[in-house]
Protein backbone atom coordinates (compact mmCIF):
# COMPACT_ATOMS: atom_id res chain seq x y z
CA UNK A 1 0.00 0.00 0.00
CA UNK A 2 1.19 3.53 -0.59
CA UNK A 3 0.39 6.67 0.09
CA UNK A 4 -0.44 8.61 -4.12
CA UNK A 5 -0.02 12.25 -3.36
CA UNK A 6 0.22 14.80 -1.05
CA UNK A 7 3.56 15.33 1.98
CA UNK A 8 3.57 11.66 2.09
CA UNK A 9 3.11 11.14 -2.07
CA UNK A 10 5.35 7.79 -2.85
CA UNK A 11 5.47 6.72 0.71
CA UNK A 12 4.91 2.70 0.78
CA UNK A 13 3.40 1.36 4.03
CA UNK A 14 3.33 -2.20 5.07
CA UNK A 15 0.27 -3.22 7.16
CA UNK A 16 0.54 -6.50 9.42
CA UNK A 17 -0.74 -9.30 7.53
CA UNK A 18 -2.86 -10.85 10.08
CA UNK A 19 -5.26 -8.01 9.65
CA UNK A 20 -8.46 -9.06 7.94
CA UNK A 21 -8.48 -6.24 5.20
CA UNK A 22 -8.62 -5.68 1.62
CA UNK A 23 -7.02 -2.44 0.77
CA UNK A 24 -8.53 0.01 -2.03
CA UNK A 25 -6.27 -0.44 -4.84
CA UNK A 26 -3.87 2.33 -5.63
CA UNK A 27 -5.55 2.52 -9.54
CA UNK A 28 -9.10 2.86 -7.34
CA UNK A 29 -7.60 5.04 -4.69
CA UNK A 30 -5.83 7.34 -7.26
CA UNK A 31 -9.19 7.88 -9.30
CA UNK A 32 -11.52 8.71 -6.50
CA UNK A 33 -9.42 11.29 -5.22
CA UNK A 34 -9.02 13.13 -8.90
CA UNK A 35 -12.92 13.25 -8.49
CA UNK A 36 -12.48 14.70 -4.92
CA UNK A 37 -9.48 17.00 -5.66
CA UNK A 38 -12.20 18.74 -8.05
CA UNK A 39 -14.93 19.11 -5.80
CA UNK A 40 -13.02 20.22 -2.47
CA UNK A 41 -10.17 21.89 -0.81
CA UNK A 42 -8.74 18.92 1.01
CA UNK A 43 -7.41 21.26 4.19
CA UNK A 44 -11.17 22.57 4.93
CA UNK A 45 -12.80 19.45 4.86
CA UNK A 46 -14.01 16.45 7.83
CA UNK A 47 -13.85 13.05 6.62
CA UNK A 48 -15.28 10.01 8.37
CA UNK A 49 -13.56 6.43 7.45
CA UNK A 50 -16.08 3.91 7.67
CA UNK A 51 -14.64 0.12 7.62
CA UNK A 52 -11.60 1.86 7.72
CA UNK A 53 -9.68 -1.33 7.44
CA UNK A 54 -5.68 -0.83 7.28
CA UNK A 55 -6.13 3.24 7.13
CA UNK A 56 -5.18 3.12 4.03
CA UNK A 57 -8.29 6.21 2.56
CA UNK A 58 -7.54 8.24 5.87
CA UNK A 59 -3.50 8.32 5.34
CA UNK A 60 -4.60 9.55 1.61
CA UNK A 61 -6.78 12.12 2.81
CA UNK A 62 -3.98 13.22 5.49
CA UNK A 63 -1.43 13.23 3.30
CA UNK A 64 -3.19 15.74 1.38
CA UNK A 65 -4.16 18.18 4.14
CA UNK A 66 -7.36 17.03 6.02
CA UNK A 67 -6.97 18.28 9.13
CA UNK A 68 -10.07 16.02 10.75
CA UNK A 69 -10.61 12.81 9.59
CA UNK A 70 -12.27 9.74 12.09
CA UNK A 71 -11.31 6.07 11.21
CA UNK A 72 -13.81 3.90 12.67
CA UNK A 73 -13.30 0.11 12.92
CA UNK A 74 -14.27 -3.20 15.23
CA UNK A 75 -10.99 -4.66 14.57
CA UNK A 76 -8.58 -3.47 17.22
CA UNK A 77 -5.47 -4.75 15.24
CA UNK A 78 -6.65 -2.03 12.38
CA UNK A 79 -7.12 0.48 15.19
CA UNK A 80 -3.94 0.12 16.28
CA UNK A 81 -1.96 0.17 13.21
CA UNK A 82 -3.91 3.52 11.97
CA UNK A 83 -2.85 4.49 15.76
CA UNK A 84 0.98 3.84 14.53
CA UNK A 85 1.30 5.22 11.39
CA UNK A 86 -1.01 8.24 12.45
CA UNK A 87 1.73 9.15 15.71
CA UNK A 88 4.83 8.33 13.22
CA UNK A 89 3.69 10.72 10.63
CA UNK A 90 1.89 13.24 13.00
CA UNK A 91 -1.30 12.56 10.81
CA UNK A 92 -4.39 14.34 12.66
CA UNK A 93 -6.14 10.71 12.51
CA UNK A 94 -8.78 10.11 15.59
CA UNK A 95 -9.25 6.17 16.02
CA UNK A 96 -12.02 4.80 16.82
CA UNK A 97 -12.86 0.75 17.67
CA UNK A 98 -16.83 0.73 17.32
CA UNK A 99 -19.11 -1.42 15.20
CA UNK A 100 -20.14 1.03 12.59
CA UNK A 101 -23.42 0.46 13.20
CA UNK A 102 -23.18 1.44 16.55
CA UNK A 103 -20.89 4.22 15.89
CA UNK A 104 -23.20 5.97 13.64
CA UNK A 105 -25.73 5.89 15.56
CA UNK A 106 -23.75 7.62 19.03
CA UNK A 107 -22.16 10.04 16.52
CA UNK A 108 -23.21 13.70 16.47
CA UNK A 109 -20.46 15.25 14.38
CA UNK A 110 -21.17 16.38 10.76
CA UNK A 111 -18.20 15.44 7.84
CA UNK A 112 -17.85 16.58 3.88
CA UNK A 113 -17.15 12.99 3.40
CA UNK A 114 -17.96 9.95 4.47
CA UNK A 115 -16.21 6.96 2.53
CA UNK A 116 -17.24 3.88 3.61
CA UNK A 117 -15.39 -0.01 2.56
CA UNK A 118 -17.55 -2.54 4.21
CA UNK A 119 -17.11 -6.15 3.35
CA UNK A 120 -17.82 -7.33 0.17
CA UNK A 121 -20.10 -9.99 1.64
CA UNK A 122 -22.47 -7.13 2.48
CA UNK A 123 -25.82 -7.66 0.61
CA UNK A 124 -27.74 -4.47 -1.03
CA UNK A 125 -30.18 -4.43 2.12
CA UNK A 126 -27.37 -4.28 4.82
CA UNK A 127 -25.90 -1.24 2.39
CA UNK A 128 -28.99 0.62 1.92
CA UNK A 129 -29.54 0.28 5.66
CA UNK A 130 -25.94 1.50 6.20
CA UNK A 131 -27.13 4.64 3.66
CA UNK A 132 -30.17 5.50 5.41
CA UNK A 133 -28.55 5.19 8.61
CA UNK A 134 -26.07 8.00 7.44
CA UNK A 135 -28.65 10.30 5.96
CA UNK A 136 -31.03 9.60 8.91
CA UNK A 137 -28.59 10.81 11.53
CA UNK A 138 -27.61 13.93 9.03
CA UNK A 139 -23.84 12.95 9.44
CA UNK A 140 -23.17 14.58 6.09
CA UNK A 141 -22.55 18.51 5.81
CA UNK A 142 -25.01 20.41 3.27
CA UNK A 143 -22.77 19.68 0.50
CA UNK A 144 -21.11 16.18 1.77
CA UNK A 145 -20.67 13.36 0.05
CA UNK A 146 -21.26 9.82 0.71
CA UNK A 147 -19.06 7.11 -1.25
CA UNK A 148 -19.21 3.61 -0.68
CA UNK A 149 -17.05 0.85 -2.07
CA UNK A 150 -18.77 -2.42 -2.72
CA UNK A 151 -18.59 -5.16 -5.27
CA UNK A 152 -19.85 -5.55 -8.59
CA UNK A 153 -22.46 -8.11 -7.48
CA UNK A 154 -24.59 -5.15 -5.67
CA UNK A 155 -26.05 -2.40 -7.48
CA UNK A 156 -27.01 0.84 -5.85
CA UNK A 157 -28.69 3.12 -8.17
CA UNK A 158 -32.21 2.44 -6.84
CA UNK A 159 -30.86 4.10 -3.44
CA UNK A 160 -32.09 7.38 -2.06
CA UNK A 161 -29.56 10.25 -2.73
CA UNK A 162 -27.91 8.03 -5.14
CA UNK A 163 -25.48 10.90 -7.49
CA UNK A 164 -23.87 7.78 -9.55
CA UNK A 165 -21.60 4.58 -9.64
CA UNK A 166 -17.75 4.26 -11.16
CA UNK A 167 -16.06 1.02 -11.36
CA UNK A 168 -12.36 0.82 -10.78
CA UNK A 169 -11.48 -3.07 -11.75
CA UNK A 170 -13.67 -5.17 -9.36
CA UNK A 171 -14.69 -2.35 -7.21
CA UNK A 172 -17.38 -0.05 -7.63
CA UNK A 173 -17.96 2.96 -5.70
CA UNK A 174 -21.43 4.72 -4.93
CA UNK A 175 -21.39 8.00 -4.78
CA UNK A 176 -24.71 9.61 -2.72
CA UNK A 177 -25.20 13.06 -1.62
Amino acid sequence: MRIISGIYKGRRLTAPKNLPVRPTTDFAKEAIFNILRVRYYFEEITVLDLFSGTGNISFEFASRGVKNITSVDAHYGCIQYINKVSEEFSFPITAIKSDVKKYLQQASGKYDVIFADPPYDFTAEVLKDLTEEIFNNSSLNTEGLLIIEHSKQNDLSSFPHFVEARKYGSSVFSFFA
